[in-house]
């Protein structure tokens, strides 16, 4: 997945032109981590307007970039329709083999030991804040298939098993008018989203893919199945999660890439 460039083109003199800014702010803007909602309705002198910043030099495009993408995510949570429900598929559409996708290679996928995986909860909550991994195999259980689709640019169909997130919230007594929740994973990942989203009916803690219990390779021993996100909203191998009204930010967010990422 490309990185945002935190670098742009100097004049021999050392400073930047206005052009120059433009121009590097137009690549930015058309690379995957910082597609926009609605970019062809608007032009970059537009934006500027909008956001009120003023593109002089390259710590302003810096400030312009962030504040268009945090207006990209306020307009995406303003159109999220919490009942709108993402397209599901037949199994004769499940894409097979399902592509693996990581920040590394397949050689270095966490293998988490499942005789001592916990799965720890935090802030907002009242009820049950350790869960070992028979306890929530034992929650209600419910499948989808669906899309999964890449800032890449790539998509694949597959079949998710596990647990309605809305409803785990409730059973562990989240406090569903916070703003956040978060998730740290097996590997240095970690992730947050929004709670009209994470209440989402297709939103899932999921155990198993294509019927048998999670692979590794797509998250054992459970990833946040997300068909309304993109796919690096998507964290696998969690184990914590906490509900929060403090922003928590990403992993690839943090880098650059939208906070909301709707898909």
């Amino acid at each position: 997945m490309d990185k945002p460039s935190d670098k742009l083109p100097e004049k021999a003199a050392g400073k930047l032109d206005r052009e120059s800014i433009l121009i590097d702010a137009r690549r930015e803007l058309s690379i995957p981590s910082r597609r926009l909602f609605g970019k062809q309705l608007l032009s970059l002198g537009g934006l500027s307007l909008l956001t009120g910043c003023s593109l002089t030099d390259d710590d302003s495009v810096n400030k312009f970039l962030t504040a268009v993408s945090r207006l990209n995510d306020r307009a995406q949570a303003a159109l999220f329709d919490p009942k709108q429900l993402a397209p599901t598929y037949t199994e004769a559409q499940i894409t097979r083999p399902f592509p693996f996708n990581a920040y590394y290679g397949i050689d270095e996928v966490p293998q988490v030991d499942a005789s001592g995986y916990t799965l720890k909860i935090g802030g907002l909550v009242t009820g049950q804040r350790v869960w070992t991994l028979p306890e929530l195999y034992a929650l209600p259980h419910a499948e989808q298939i669906t899309r999964h689709i890449c800032v890449e640019g790539w998509s694949a169909i597959g079949r998710w098993g596990g647990t309605p997130f809305g409803e785990f919230l409730r059973r562990i007594g989240a406090d569903t008018s916070a703003k956040y929740v978060g998730f740290k994973c097996a590997d240095d990942y970690y992730e947050s989203i929004d709670m009209p989203t994470a209440l989402h009916p297709q939103t899932l803690l999921t155990f198993s893919y294509d019927g048998e219990r999670l692979p590794a390779k797509y998250g054992f021993p459970m990833k946040l199945r997300m068909p309304t996100k993109l796919g690096y909203k998507n964290p696998k191998h969690i184990v914590e999660m906490f509900v929060t009204n403090t922003y928590p930010g990403g992993y690839w967010v943090d880098q650059g890439y939208n906070w909301f990422g709707g898909s």
